[in-house]
């Protein structure tokens, strides 16, 4: 029978993550994600999901230092990223500085020390490239500083908040796995055919440019920025719905209740709103507009979705909008390389079959 866009096609056994959409539930190789987000490290929980559990302190102090010494640019990719055009979007410089390090030291099957390095350079490249394009001289990385941290250290230049570090860190931890979407399933295919890492990777980017996989959060913000204050939320939130208007942020494909991931980034933000307005905008703006969602739309269980929070959070950190796809993607390749891994395991080639409708020559 076919299956339009493979919707519903079991491809393969995992055992890194569970997306149970009707319960609302994404587990982490046994654990919830929602509560390892809100106490673990970036890098504690990328450990978790390429070793199949958490490290121990002397293994964990080990991989930082691995991650540290990987971030630095070589002078060659830094030509490079001076050379590129001014019009190439950042997922496009992100494919191309990942994919110039796709030299025959990479083999299959892939290796931790190659998903260190890939992982530890994302930042360093959106930072660079970014500046760059800006005016704003090239910040260079910190070893002082854990990846999220340093992240937004090369970005503006200046020491992050706590708070600010702790709710990208959340965001991050959040993002990093979700089943078989489609840059995911993009990277297992390209290793299942023996290709290398970089390749994977580099492949699951193109899957992610796509507007339809990794479309950026600005809606929400565009909502939030429109209602400004909490006073004019009820009404502009009502005039909305009434016009039968998208409220942005809330309902998803797969979620039939409230994303676990938003759950645990509004309980992450609302342990800041002393520290941050815009959290505090954000969470009473989404109190009220689930109580007008179930009143308008009575049934339909629209909650809140992951993008909610994501804009939120990356509005208040002043990311660009034009790195929120970017920002996602350095999460998200740690997931990526975890499933390359796991395809390594017990690889088989993956290859559909198609069904031929088109016209049939006379017959011999």
């Amino acid at each position: 029978m076919l299956k339009e866009g493979l919707a519903g096609v079991v491809t393969a056994q995992s055992r890194i993550s569970l997306v149970d959409g009707e319960k609302g539930q994404l587990v982490y190789r046994g654990y919830w994600a929602e509560d390892i987000a809100q106490h673990k490290s970036f890098e504690e929980v990328m450990y978790l999901l390429w070793y199949q559990r958490f490290p121990q302190p002397v293994e964990l102090d080990t991989f930082i230092q691995s991650m540290k010494n990987a971030r630095v640019l070589s002078e060659t990719e830094e030509s490079i990223l001076h050379s590129l055009p001014t019009n190439m979007d950042m997922m496009s410089v992100i494919r191309t500085m990942l994919s110039t390090r796709g030299t025959t030291d990479y083999q299959w099957p892939s290796t931790i020390e190659e998903g260190i390095q890939l992982t530890a350079l994302v930042p360093t490249i959106i930072c660079y490239r970014y500046r760059l394009l800006n005016g704003m001289g090239p910040i260079m990385p910190r070893k002082d500083l854990d990846h999220v941290s340093n992240y937004l250290y090369m970005l503006h230049g200046t020491e992050p908040r706590k708070a600010h570090v702790k709710a990208l860190t959340g965001y991050l931890i959040l993002t990093m796995e979700h089943g078989m979407n489609a840059s995911t399933f993009a990277a297992r295919v390209i290793s299942s055919t023996q290709s290398d890492l970089v390749s994977a990777v580099a492949g699951a980017i193109g899957a992610m440019k796509g507007p339809l996989h990794g479309g950026a959060p600005s809606g929400v913000i565009d909502l939030l920025e429109e209602i400004g204050s909490i006073e004019k939320a009820e009404p502009y939130i009502r005039k909305k719905l009434e016009n039968g208007e998208l409220l942005m942020g809330f309902g998803h494909r797969v979620y039939k209740t409230m994303d676990p991931r938003a759950r645990a980034l509004r309980a992450i933000t609302s342990n800041l709103t002393q520290d941050d307005p815009w959290f505090a905008l954000a969470n009473q703006v989404e109190q009220l507009a689930i109580e007008l969602l179930d009143e308008y739309k009575p049934g339909r269980r629209l909650y809140t979705n992951v993008e909610f929070y994501a804009a939120a959070i990356l509005k208040a950190l002043q990311i660009p909008t034009d790195l929120f796809t970017p920002t996602f993607t350095m999460s998200r390749i740690v997931g990526w390389i975890a499933n390359v891994y796991e395809q390594n395991e017990n690889n088989r080639i993956i290859r559909p079959s198609s069904e031929y409708v088109g016209k049939m020559p006379d017959p011999k």
